[in-house]
């Protein structure tokens, strides 16, 4: 990692932070000798956590047939790890609006990654029967490494947005990047959660999302948010061409097991939950 990537991450880390709760419960998740009522206990201690957490358990997007009442019960019903992942999405919206710009609308950002995470979280169910929840949270912050640059490098980000406009010579926002930065935005958001000590398959996914091939231990949930990245810019377009969004590596295809068909209900799914998600997620 070059040395501009490094300053970049520590002026980063000047700016913005997890919740300590959150860090806290990914330490003991990431402990074996730890029990589902300590990692319960720990959440607990949040209030607010506690209260988010509950509140996306309860909602649409899980559709349990009873009521989740306790931070315990939702251990027991979901796992460990898939609570954790779960906190992470219910803080990293207001986490990452640490990092203010003045290049993009932080509510289009959001709404594209909350697409995102709803299109990986829709692909996993036909594909994974786990990590559904880690797909999530890799598909809502698979463009972190954005923030950072807009923020942190905002006249090179100001020349790659302008690289990407339409034309003959346009280029993808990583392509982009890379020509003029020497690095992309998936390499720092990468690192990024690299340092902040993200689960493994999380860190590859958003390392990765734009080239699944590279991806070492976590290739089909990396190849899913890869996929969920060019359904959300369709369906924020409402369209299913496929030539207006960014290119899918037939490698993608080949290792989640899907086809091109699958396209206009994933992005139909994701229209109708967005404003769902977007209420649970931006809220309050």
């Amino acid at each position: 990692m070059s040395d501009q990537i490094q300053d970049l991450l520590d002026d980063t880390e000047q700016l913005i932070s997890l919740p300590a709760a959150y860090v806290r419960l990914n330490e003991q998740v990431e402990d074996p000798t730890c029990t589902a009522d300590q990692i319960a206990q720990v959440i607990t201690q949040d209030v607010a956590l506690t209260a988010h957490l509950l509140r996306v358990a309860n909602s649409p997007l899980y559709g349990f047939a009873t009521q989740i009442d306790t931070v315990s019960r939702a251990v027991t019903v979901l796992g460990t790890r898939q609570v954790r992942d779960l906190a992470l999405a219910t803080t990293a919206c207001k986490t990452f609006d640490g990092i203010p710009n003045k290049l993009v609308s932080m509510e289009g950002f959001w709404q594209h990654s909350i697409l995102c995470a709803l299109c990986a979280r829709n692909l996993a169910m036909e594909c994974l029967k786990r990590q559904r929840e880690a797909v999530f949270v890799a598909g809502l912050l698979h463009d972190i490494g954005h923030l950072v640059l807009y923020r942190l490098l905002p006249d090179l980000s100001r020349q790659t947005l302008q690289a990407c406009q339409d034309g003959p010579n346009s280029l993808e926002s990583q392509d982009a990047e890379r020509e003029i930065m020497g690095f992309d935005h998936a390499h720092v958001g990468g690192e990024l959660a690299h340092r902040w000590s993200l689960p493994g398959n999380l860190q590859e996914a958003i390392a990765y999302h734009h080239d699944p091939a590279q991806a070492k231990q976590s290739r089909v949930e990396t190849a899913i948010v890869h996929i969920a990245n060019s359904i959300a810019v369709l369906a924020e377009l409402d369209t299913p061409d496929l030539d207006q969004a960014p290119h899918i590596q037939s490698l993608a295809w080949e290792l989640t097991g899907l086809d091109t068909d699958i396209i206009p209900p994933i992005m139909a799914s994701a229209r109708a939950q967005l404003g769902g998600a977007k209420a649970l997620l931006m809220g309050d």
